[in-house]
């Protein structure tokens, strides 16, 4: 039985960034996923690489500072599935004032040195496409720049560059028992050993439940703040995002989605229940609609939604007493010297921070696993089928248009923004859709389901329609179960 250097427990965000850093410093990584890779919270985020306007609030500096120059290193590396967004912040006097707000963009503009995105704003909505969908009232705002990111693919993007750089990974693979033995680590994970110099728990929420599972207690208690988000018919035509503010302090988005939905959220609230199946609840529901619809002249109500997810973030809890005031930043624990076989747990983190995140982590190892060598790199190297200049994504559509003239534009940007130049790594010499296998519907091939079970890990009808792509929201019935037939679940 071989030994791994490192084993990485959570298939998630985290933990696909750490397997990535350190398979490619030459260490020999195990990831290890209880499910499919970014099926928790991975990707039930809002989908944004953002600084987060609304930390600065909370005073957070230097987590808006680190988030906006990852901003820029994620929209260079993965330029396909990160793209660029402009948000549009209405002013409503009885909450922040005007100045406020221009304070804040000013600093949100600034804090985090040369950027390559546009600067704020201030704009009347008399003249603005944004004003459209608004009640007559409501006058002015701002705008703003951030990001958007498919978040499930970010993960598994990550997963597949460990897995060239040598890594091992393994998905429906729920870890049973963990014992340390002098410097090694025993792993029991879907009935099968495993052993390993060292140890990540980046289990997520479930980062303190592995802790005592490994017999050690958790440096950190964690907080369980439930994001839950709907989706709804699009309420608007153009392609800017919306940030609300909420009479209870909070800010609401609502982002142009997959072309025909408006995504909304998110919630903060704490989360008691487990993790395995994790729903907005009632009032939730209600609160979003009731956020949007403090705005929208077209109101929507929970009848109109379409789609809801529901993620539970594992936020390092230091006894605040709001949800949303809790810290978004991120603690990594060693464990100590004389105690053996090292074990390092992540501790909070945001989406928009993992790689940064991964990269401290793995320095952290390396003064301990001889095996981990070399220099900082993620930050320079292109996640796969990102090895393209970030302003080049139009190029790239209308490329494959160019090749595979079956497509039509819609598949096309679909396809460049989930694989970029790998697209054509399962596209192949096709001429024709019928050279692709039998369709699904909506553009989804037999070759591409074939692909995404062969290099992506993606076992059932679900790892394809709402991680792997977002094609659930377009499929009927009849061809999810078409679909989930031909993969045998």
């Amino acid at each position: 039985m071989p030994t791994f250097d490192l084993i990485v427990v959570g298939g998630g965000v985290n933990g696909a960034g750490v397997a990535r850093d350190a398979a490619g410093r030459g260490a020999s990584v195990l990831l290890l996923e209880a499910a499919d890779l970014a099926s928790g919270t991975s990707s039930k985020s809002t989908k944004l690489v953002h600084g987060g306007l609304r930390y600065l609030e909370h005073g957070e500096f230097g987590l808006v500072r680190e988030a906006l120059g990852e901003r820029e290193t994620l929209w260079r590396i993965a330029p396909h599935i990160v793209r660029p967004m402009r948000f549009v912040l209405p002013v409503n006097k009885a909450m922040r004032a005007h100045w406020m707000l221009r304070a804040g963009l000013f600093l949100y503009d600034h804090i985090g040195g040369k950027r390559s995105l546009p600067g704020s704003a201030a704009i009347s909505f008399d003249d603005h496409p944004a004003g459209e969908p608004l009640y007559a009232e409501i006058m002015s705002g701002f705008e703003y720049s951030d990001a958007w990111v498919d978040d499930a693919r970010l993960v598994v993007l990550n997963a597949v560059d460990a897995a060239r750089r040598g890594a091992t990974v393994r998905t429906r693979a729920p870890v049973t028992a963990i014992t340390r033995e002098g410097e090694l680590w025993q792993v029991t994970a879907g009935g099968e050993h495993y052993i390993a110099r060292a140890l990540v728990n980046a289990a997520g929420p479930g980062v303190d439940d592995l802790a005592r599972l490994a017999g050690t207690a958790p440096k950190y208690s964690v907080r369980r703040v439930r994001g839950s988000h709907i989706v709804v018919p699009k309420l608007f035509d153009h392609d800017y995002a919306y940030i609300f503010q909420q009479p209870d302090t909070r800010i609401c988005f609502a982002i142009p989605y997959e072309g025909q939905f408006t995504l909304i959220g998110t919630t903060d609230a704490d989360h008691k229940g487990p993790l395995d199946k994790v729903e907005p609840d009632a009032d939730e529901i209600r609160y979003l609609c009731d956020a949007v619809n403090r705005y929208f002249v077209k109101n929507i109500t929970p009848a109109d939604i379409v789609s809801t997810y529901a993620g539970v973030r594992a936020l390092v809890d230091f006894g605040k007493d709001r949800p949303e005031a809790a810290t978004r930043g991120y603690r990594l624990v060693l464990s100590a010297e004389d105690e053996g076989a090292p074990m390092l747990g992540i501790y909070g983190g945001k989406l928009t921070s993992y790689r940064h995140v991964a990269e401290e982590a793995v320095d952290l190892l390396a003064t301990r696993l001889p095996a981990l060598k070399g220099d900082h790199w993620t930050a320079g190297e292109a996640l796969p089928g990102g090895d393209f200049p970030r302003d080049a994504a139009g190029l790239l559509v209308a490329e494959l248009l160019a090749e595979y003239a079956f497509l039509d534009k819609a598949e096309a940007t679909r396809l460049a923004r989930a694989y970029g130049l790998d697209a054509v790594v399962w596209l192949g010499d096709a001429k024709s859709r019928a050279d692709l296998g039998r369709d699904f519907g909506s553009g989804l091939s037999e070759a591409e389901v074939d692909y995404l079970r062969e290099a992506e890990w993606a076992v059932t009808a679900e790892d394809v329609l709402w991680r792997r792509s977002k094609l659930g929201l377009h499929m009927d019935e009849g061809q999810q179960a078409a679909l989930k037939e031909y993969m045998g679940g």
